[in-house]
């Protein structure tokens, strides 16, 4: 898992499946809805910060991208 995320995902407080293999999450309703709103989140700082610099808005799909180390 990408390091970013994974550490978005310990945020909410995951929990581990019960297999107990360290790739598996379980995210209840409130944690699942909690990770994607940090997403979010960081994807408006992204945003916010290309808008700051004046980038064209071209750019932001790229940042984002980078941001959470995404290859395509």
């Amino acid at each position: 898992m990408n390091p970013r995320i994974q550490e978005l995902a310990k945020q909410t407080g995951y929990i581990w499946h019960a297999s107990g293999d360290p790739q598996i999450y379980e995210f209840t309703p409130e944690k699942l809805e909690k990770f994607a709103e940090l997403i979010v989140r960081e994807c408006a700082g992204v945003v916010a910060d290309a808008v700051d610099h004046r980038e064209p808005a071209s750019t932001y799909v790229s940042k984002i991208k980078e941001h959470f180390g995404v290859k395509k």
